[in-house]
């Protein structure tokens, strides 16, 4: 049984990557265990570790689920300066999506579903308002 997971992306500059994904993700870290390293945890049980290190190439996007993937387009673009990028999305997938890069490359994302009833039920699952069988 999984119960918790993490991600980890490096930068080549923990000072930068700190500030950078703390206006992604608008909001401070949740832990900062030691120098070189920060951690939020971005819903119950799912942490984002940002290490300082050589980034990995070609890794898998971390994609982030939106309620408004336009208004997180523009206010990255403006915030961060995420140069623009493509929204996709297709008759047979239940979400429009896109991704982008951080300054060191590492492929980041965001997704929204179009099924708005499923997204509220997705919440209400993630925040314990229902129970999971």
């Amino acid at each position: 049984m999984f119960f918790e997971m993490t991600i980890q992306k490096r930068v080549t500059n923990i000072n930068e990557g700190h500030k950078w994904y703390e206006t992604l993700l608008k909001k401070k870290p949740d832990i900062i265990p030691h120098e070189g390293f920060v951690e939020w945890e971005i819903i119950p049980g799912c942490w984002l570790q940002v290490a300082e290190g050589i980034p990995s190439e070609d890794s898998g996007p971390l994609r982030l689920a939106v309620k408004d993937i336009e208004a997180e387009q523009k206010r990255i673009v403006k915030e961060l300066n995420v140069e623009h990028f493509e929204i996709y999305s297709r008759n047979e997938v239940n979400a429009k999506w896109g991704t982008f890069k951080d300054p060191w490359g590492n492929r980041v994302g965001f997704f929204e579903y179009l099924d708005k009833n499923e997204q509220d039920d997705r919440i209400k699952t993630i925040l314990g308002l229902t129970k999971v069988l």
